[in-house]
């Protein structure tokens, strides 16, 4: 065993330092991106079960062990579907669209820390690659519905294109706010600055920003209440009414993808990341839940993405005018307003800039 370890760890050194480079972050992608597509798989499972619980009803319970191998199942009847371009479709578009939703997705986590010391590109300005990448999604939708040449398709991916530049200047806003008060464009050092105890991460100060960023992060995911874009009793359903297959899983695996990522976002920039909300507390504060760990930022996520799933089974779908009148003239000027709010803040040394 011993001579194994030695002969692996020459042949290792021996290699190209770019080799090695490309083979570490290949690695480390896999261990991004193989847990969190089973996370986006097994997240319709915890929607069916969860909303089946609220509404009274069992979910999911044939398919393995109390239906856990549901999503396989799922995966497997799409791949076998036959995927139907339509005669007058425009076919590359027609491909390309549902990449354009799910890739921005998986890419944005390249910048997420999970913990003190696990992020895939430690990058100054991850905040803007975030900003970057969210807005190009719409372009998935914008696109499915103009390449199928259906009108339905096209009205559903106007409404969502108008709804997502609505809510993306809103968090647009709210992003200005933790910048203004973390003094960073890294999404490490937001978390680290909100190091210490509950009352110091960014939720207290920037209270108004941080619902709006998420129900904005609601919105950009088009969830119900805001799903608009797939009113089935007015436009069939919506930008992906054509597709079918994995062609339409795409989409859907996207819009989960999407949640899991408004969640991290979330915990990350007002939540303190990995920072547990035991610390600094009497007697908790001097054991082991006090300390940082990936466990917390998990819970965090997990806690926003059930506050997802509650949102759908307890709201009904909003109209159309009411959603634009939210965006526009509800949490753009709050968002202002407390931009303003926080630079007196600033200036008065309260909050994240006591002394």
């Amino acid at each position: 065993m011993e001579g194994l370890i030695n002969w692996a760890t020459a042949f290792w050194e021996g290699l190209p330092p770019a080799l090695q480079t490309v083979t570490v972050t290949s690695l480390q992608i896999g261990l991004i991106m193989v847990p969190l597509i089973l996370c986006v798989a097994y997240l319709t499972y915890a929607e069916r079960k969860i909303i089946g619980f609220i509404q009274n009803r069992v979910g999911p319970t044939r398919v393995g062990y109390r239906g856990l191998l549901q999503p396989f199942a799922d995966v497997g009847k799409l791949l076998l579907k036959e995927i139907v371009v339509p005669t007058n479709a425009n076919r590359y578009l027609f491909v390309i669209a549902p990449l354009l939703s799910i890739v921005p997705a998986f890419a944005t986590w390249a910048v997420i820390p999970f913990n003190d010391r696990f992020v895939l590109a430690d990058i100054n300005a991850g905040l803007l690659y975030v900003l970057a990448l969210t807005s190009i999604g719409v372009y998935g939708i914008i696109l499915a519905g103009w390449a199928t040449n259906s009108k339905y398709a096209f009205l559903g991916a106007m409404r969502s294109a108008a709804q997502i530049v609505a809510y993306e200047i809103a968090m647009g806003f709210a992003l200005v706010g933790v910048l203004m008060a973390s003094g960073s464009l890294n999404l490490g050092e937001i978390v680290r600055a909100q190091e210490g105890t509950i009352f110091t991460w960014f939720w207290l100060p920037l209270l108004p920003l941080f619902i709006v960023f998420f129900v904005s992060g609601v919105a950009e995911t088009n969830r119900a209440p805001f799903d608009v874009a797939e009113g089935e009793s007015e436009i069939v359903a919506g930008f992906h009414v054509e597709y079918s297959g994995m062609a339409f899983a795409v989409f859907f695996l996207a819009e989960y993808a999407n949640m899991i990522l408004v969640s991290a976002l979330t915990a990350t920039l007002f939540l303190g990341g990995w920072h547990s909300p035991f610390a600094g507390m009497p007697v908790l504060g001097d054991t082991f839940l006090a300390e940082p760990s990936f466990f917390w930022f998990a819970l965090k996520v997990s806690l926003f993405l059930f506050v997802f799933l509650w949102l759908r089974a307890t709201f009904p779908r909003y109209r159309y005018d009411q959603i634009m009148r939210l965006g526009w003239k509800v949490f753009i000027p709050v968002t202002l307003i407390w931009i303003a709010v926080e630079a007196g803040m600033f200036l008065l040394e309260i909050g994240p800039w006591a002394n």
